[in-house]
């Protein structure tokens, strides 16, 4: 009997597959036809930073305007009862989900300033959810901050939230920095229980006809795996932290390949919205049927096996392998 478990952030799951931040946990319908296909757990749709600050100016707003107004005008104010934050409702989708579903559900939140974002963390804490994530998503574009200043704020932050909640935290991080190996051990010494790698970098166009700029959302394939891959392979056994690894993950193979890296779950978002739900479970078949053939009896068995520190040519990992892959390279015929 293949044993497909694996354990992430403490948690035991029946198998690697977790969906990814993504609009399908909007809807508690979409979210159960995830755990009947076979997900393993599920990551909230992001709660950004920007969105609370936005709501909370406008309820302000609604609150002062018309101070000065006679106090008689009794209707002129908004009912505060009936206008709810968008952070009170995604904390009441944490609870619906909670009572919808038996798999997990994981929390996220995305920002990178201080802010009230423990608050928050305790909420979706106290709502149910049985992890968070905490997405650093931040591009630097004021020159005179160095990057050590942006480095310390967010480790400042993830210490923060972590101190703040009971739950286990995991961190998302994109690529840019400028010694990830560093950055990976500072945040794992903040008590951090998982790193997931990478967050997708979502970049403009420019539509030359209307002058605009244009935000098209492009799906990933799996070349995109490579990056994650690498990096996971690379600091498996190097921090006291579990790996998600995420971008790129479509096939049965690129989750073989996540775990031999040394991820404990691969995370999937893409797939899901171009292939639709029943991915999964045709993903765990073949999954299954290539351990069996292989001769895996578990997850467990294969993970870390082909890290840095595990293969026989672990510089291929590094720049000492740079040359030799541009080497390789043919001439057209």
């Amino acid at each position: 009997m293949i044993d497909l478990s694996t354990t992430y952030l403490g948690l035991k799951l029946k198998n690697p597959l977790v969906a990814s931040a993504s609009p399908l946990s909007k809807k508690v319908e979409q979210v159960k036809r995830l755990e009947e296909a076979g997900i393993a757990a599920v990551v909230m749709y992001s709660l950004f930073e920007e969105q609370i600050i936005h709501e909370s100016l406008e309820l302000d707003h609604y609150l002062t305007r018309g101070t000065e107004s006679f106090a008689e005008a009794l209707t002129y104010l908004p009912d505060i009862g009936t206008y709810s934050l968008l952070p009170d409702r995604y904390v009441a989708n944490v609870e619906k989900l909670k009572k919808s579903v038996s798999i997990p559900v994981i929390g996220s939140l995305n920002g990178v300033s201080k802010g009230g974002w423990t608050r928050y963390a305790r909420l979706i804490q106290d709502a149910g959810a049985d992890a968070l994530e905490l997405n650093l998503y931040y591009i630097p574009t004021d020159s005179a901050v160095a990057a050590q200043e942006i480095e310390d704020a967010q480790v400042e932050l993830v210490a923060d939230v972590k101190s703040s909640i009971k739950i286990p935290l995991a961190v998302k991080l994109s690529p840019f920095y400028t010694s990830l190996p560093h950055f990976v051990k500072r945040l794992a010494a903040t008590g951090v229980d998982g790193l997931v790698l990478f967050n997708r970098f979502y970049q403009p166009d420019f539509d030359i006809e209307e002058l605009n700029i244009s935000h098209t959302l492009e799906l990933s394939s799996s070349s995109e795996l490579r990056l994650p891959l690498r990096w996971i392979a690379m600091l498996h056994g190097h921090a006291n932290v579990d790996f998600a690894l995420t971008s790129g993950v479509h096939s049965a193979a690129d989750v073989l390949k996540a775990m031999m890296a040394g991820a404990k779950v691969s995370m999937m978002a893409s797939k899901l919205l171009h292939s639709g739900v029943d991915s999964v479970s045709n993903i765990l078949a073949e999954l299954q049927t290539w351990m069996e053939a292989h001769e895996y009896t578990s997850i467990k068995q294969m993970q870390g096996s082909m890290s840095q520190k595990s293969v026989a040519e672990p510089s291929a990992f590094e720049r000492a392998n740079y040359m030799k892959v541009l080497s390789s390279f043919k001439d057209l015929p």
